[in-house]
């Protein structure tokens, strides 16, 4: 899947190494959930459709801060095939419910380009609130990018953006609940990581 959707995903991820799709990667990245999961600094899922199975992307929750913090940060990504169904905003949903009711956080941040109008618009219909912009965030393909900030806090309620100035994403607000194709969560660790981006 990340394969397929390569060319829709490289320009807001971190550059991806020579070998980022090889079983060899795929299994490192696996241990490095499990051993966040366990240290209780991440948990990474990916994201299944209910009537078939079909991976659709996947949601991470990293850098899991307690004490006077209790908050986390979300990525997420959905492969090519799949986008402006609404799978987005239902995976990040069910993982916010995890973040905030299971694990019980006060705040969870997103960070995403200023240019990637669909993944603004999956956080705006998350009740995601913008708080700033921060220069030169994070390096992506090689080149340090300003990011959009975005948090959403345990007691927010959740308000529905409407079709969002420019958003690309907007057809997904007025998609129909989907119950037999609805997304699932597929944990990807031992108990109940960043995504590698924030494509939607």
């Amino acid at each position: 899947m990340r394969e397929t959707s390569r060319q829709h995903l490289e320009p807001y991820e971190p550059a991806w190494s020579p070998d980022e799709l090889s079983r060899g990667a795929f299994r490192h990245r696996l241990k490095r959930y499990r051993l966040d999961r366990r240290l209780g600094t991440g948990a990474a899922y990916l994201v299944e459709r209910a009537d078939d199975g079909a991976l659709l992307g996947g949601v991470t929750l990293t850098n899991i801060r307690r004490g006077v913090t209790q908050s986390a940060s979300v990525g997420y990504w959905i492969g090519l095939p799949f986008i402006r169904q609404g799978y987005a905003s239902e995976a990040l949903e069910g993982v916010l419910r995890y973040a905030f009711d299971v694990l019980e956080l006060n705040r969870v941040e997103a960070a995403c380009m200023p240019r990637n109008r669909a993944s603004i618009g999956v956080l705006e219909r998350a009740g995601f609130r913008h708080e700033g912009l921060a220069r030169r965030y994070l390096m992506i393909n090689g080149v340090f990018e300003d990011h959009l900030l975005f948090a959403r806090l345990r007691y927010d309620l959740k308000i529905a953006a409407g079709a969002g100035e420019g958003c690309a994403g907007a057809a997904e607000a007025s998609t129909p609940a989907r119950d037999p194709a609805a997304a699932a969560l597929v944990n990807t660790g031992p108990p109940q990581t960043a995504a590698e981006g924030h494509a939607a």
